[in-house]
């Protein structure tokens, strides 16, 4: 549990930054400002969710899989044997693609980068249907934009936030994003021994950006894969209007999508002027008093800086809608109740510049 004082600390930072810890919202916060439903985009869909049917069961996307099993075949038909051996710039290692995207014990490219992963880490356990953390979030903890990067986190706010994910109080403002569900399932099944293992494991790597923030009017048209946005190819292949949206997308789609290569990074394409937008919003909302003057983390608080802004988008409305009601979204609802979603593109594009490659 973390430290009273710790806690007492960041509400009267809240306090400073001129918001209230009270549960009600500031009289300024009316529907006009704030966000009027969930980005989409952000959650990794093209468009709001439709009404649901009746009965009808939601989707889950298959663990470890881009849209389908591992190893599985179309139509029931056996996969054919996976013997080509794959390798990526730098390393000496060679995986099969079933190799890569094993679930309890995906591949792990470059071990030197890295501290010894512990069991949890590195392979998950089977019995619970643990999947194991390298499988989404890497080795390094980096991740990707349809997850999270957990390098370099407080060890204590990673336990909160698995205090949380136990206690269903952090969820998804929108229930198609498969894997959150699947992380709540994951993280009310692993033991308490094995949550610490993982905070330790991932707190006691620095984080280094690997996010490049572009901002630009016209970005690749791209489709889905399981929550990551790919650049279309070929005829289907162009640009389009980014309108209030950020796009994240592999620098190299085969390093990301294919190889799952943890030094391959991403861009995420900004609307112009964002960034300076988004300058003028964490000043104004003094985002620095809590995350540190380079917004890399101030004792238990953690670090923003060059981190996915999509992520950062879709943990702003959570907060602001409630769906993340834990210690910290809690804390942090009272910065964002009266933001808009175009306050919440601008800011988290400023972020993640700070840092960014």
């Amino acid at each position: 549990m973390r430290p009273p004082f710790l806690i007492v600390s960041f509400v009267v930072l809240v306090q400073a930054c001129g918001h209230s810890t009270s549960s009600a919202p500031p009289a300024s916060a009316t529907p006009q400002t704030r966000a009027s439903g969930a980005p989409s985009w952000a959650y990794g869909f093209n468009a709001p969710a439709a009404a649901p049917v009746p009965g009808a069961a939601a989707a889950q996307p298959a663990p470890g899989g881009r849209g389908g099993a591992p190893g599985g075949g179309r139509g029931g038909a056996a996969p054919p044997a996976d013997t080509v051996k794959r390798t990526v710039s730098g390393s000496t290692l060679t995986f099969t693609s079933s190799q890569i995207r094993d679930t309890y014990g995906p591949a792990d490219w470059f071990p030197g980068d890295h501290p010894t992963m512990p069991p949890i880490v590195a392979r998950g356990r089977r019995d619970a249907m643990i999947l194991a953390c390298s499988l989404c979030h890497y080795p390094n903890g980096k991740g990707r934009p349809e997850n999270a990067s957990v390098s370099g986190l407080p060890v204590s706010y990673f336990l909160q936030t698995m205090r949380d994910f136990k206690s269903d109080s952090r969820k998804s403002s929108d229930a198609r994003k498969g894997n959150t569900n699947r992380m709540i399932a994951i993280a009310k099944a692993m033991t308490d021994e094995e949550i610490k293992a993982s905070a330790e494991y991932f707190g006691a790597i620095t984080w280094t950006p690997w996010i490049r923030v572009v901002e630009r009017a016209q970005v690749p048209k791209t489709r889905i894969a399981a929550g990551l946005f790919i650049p279309l190819e070929g005829a289907d292949a162009g640009p389009e209007p980014i309108g209030q949206r950020i796009i994240e997308v592999p620098e190299n789609t085969e390093q990301s999508e294919v190889l799952r290569n943890p030094r391959s990074g991403f861009v995420a394409y900004v609307p112009p002027g964002s960034v300076k937008k988004g300058e003028a919003i964490a000043t104004r909302l003094q985002c620095a008093l809590c995350h540190g003057a380079t917004l890399e983390g101030l004792g238990p608080v953690p670090g923003i800086a060059g981190r996915s802004p999509s992520y950062m988008v879709r943990q702003l409305y959570d907060m602001q809608s409630g769906a993340r009601r834990g210690e910290w979204g809690a804390l942090m609802r009272h910065v964002v109740t009266s933001m808009s979603v175009d306050e919440f593109v601008s800011v988290s594009a400023y972020v993640a510049s700070r840092g960014s490659r």
